[in-house]
């Protein structure tokens, strides 16, 4: 695939391609940080490079060693700018996900999405895609024929609270998010609310996420709720964020106890906010499933590996589905670790008796 220059790419990181769920086949069970709120923070937190399959690197920023979650946002990649003219682009075959809603936000390039529940959109920037999981659904991603020459954008993961976590899968594809622009400021509430905007996309905690694009010289200031977390990654540019300098491919992690958040840059700079209130149930994370109980992610794979997604016949538990359209084989489930997988409470810390 190819790259590219460090003079094109946006703020000199690394470029990346674009890989919308965690496909790693050797996952660790994300248990590392610490998900306790800590108020008026100001932690810069570098990405790690996470190559998925033989062409793909994403930086992921959530889980992170020092911060595991942002309130129920408890995953997060940044992907691109990648020059992908000459290549196929985003190629992610059909994979399962449950107990989440994944998130996909895009600054440059477009995606077709694929999902077991029969869905079918091309999202594009400024659009969002929005799957809820629930139980059990399959999809997968792809940069369609006669696609654009970059990809660029985030995938981001939605914890489900318990009462959702084993509810109905479903599929949401929004062309029209609220907006607003003032001296060279533009918002766009992706999902949960900003002031008197609200996004159409149905979320199941008190959320929010801000794409935040800024032109050469502007600055903004953005309400908060002083009982919620947020943080904040740029995209691309260069930002002040809180009184401090932050480029693109970091993640400032910003605690609770904020009422506003100022937000400035010298010479044009994209960003998104991430803002939730503390969320409070413990989680076990692993490959692409989120539960609560080291029984409940086996559960999952055994589903997937007996499911009509890898053997072509329905089982009993066919809770996946099968995603049809994509040329190719689904992505077979990666081996269980020896160890047992143990639930983490809101502070990162195993539950008594895991």
């Amino acid at each position: 695939m190819a790259r590219l220059s460090a003079q094109a790419r946006s703020g000199g990181h690394g470029a990346k391609m674009g890989a919308v769920s965690n496909l790693e086949q050797h996952p660790t069970e994300h248990d590392t940080g610490s998900t306790v709120a800590l108020a008026l923070r100001r932690d810069v937190l570098a990405g790690r490079d996470v190559p998925l399959g033989k062409y793909s690197t994403v930086n992921r920023l959530l889980p992170h060693t020092n911060r595991r979650m942002v309130g129920a946002w408890c995953f997060l990649d940044h992907f691109g700018p990648d020059a992908i003219l000459t290549g196929p682009g985003m190629q992610v075959p059909p994979h399962p996900h449950c107990g989440l809603q994944t998130v996909t936000w895009l600054v440059d390039g477009e995606v077709l999405h694929r999902d077991s529940v029969g869905s079918l959109a091309m999202i594009r920037p400024g659009q969002l895609n929005l799957m809820t999981a629930g139980r059990g659904i399959a999809h997968a991603e792809q940069s369609p024929d006669g696609h654009g020459p970059s990809l660029h954008g985030l995938q981001l993961w939605i914890a489900l609270p318990k009462a959702e976590a084993g509810g109905a899968s479903r599929f949401e594809h929004h062309a029209d998010l609220p907006t607003t622009s003032s001296a060279g400021a533009h918002l766009t509430v992706v999902v949960g609310s900003l002031g008197r905007l609200r996004s159409p996309a149905r979320v199941h905690t008190p959320i929010v996420g801000v794409d935040v694009r800024l032109e050469e010289g502007a600055s903004t200031s953005v309400p908060l709720r002083a009982d919620w977390e947020y943080a904040v990654i740029v995209m691309a540019g260069a930002a002040d964020v809180a009184d401090g300098p932050l480029e693109p491919g970091a993640l400032c992690y910003l605690g609770t106890g904020r009422d506003a958040l100022t937000i400035s840059t010298p010479s044009g700079a994209r960003l998104f906010l991430l803002g939730a209130q503390p969320f409070r149930d413990e989680l076990v994370m692993w490959w692409n499933f989120v539960g609560r109980s080291h029984e409940e992610i086996v559960a999952a794979r055994e589903a997937w590996t007996a499911g009509s997604a890898i053997t072509g016949a329905p089982s009993a538990d066919d809770r996946f589905g099968s995603v049809h359209g994509f040329d190719g084989a689904a992505l077979p489930a990666p081996d269980m670790p020896i160890t047992r997988l143990k639930p983490r409470d809101r502070h990162g810390r195993p539950m008594p008796g895991t």
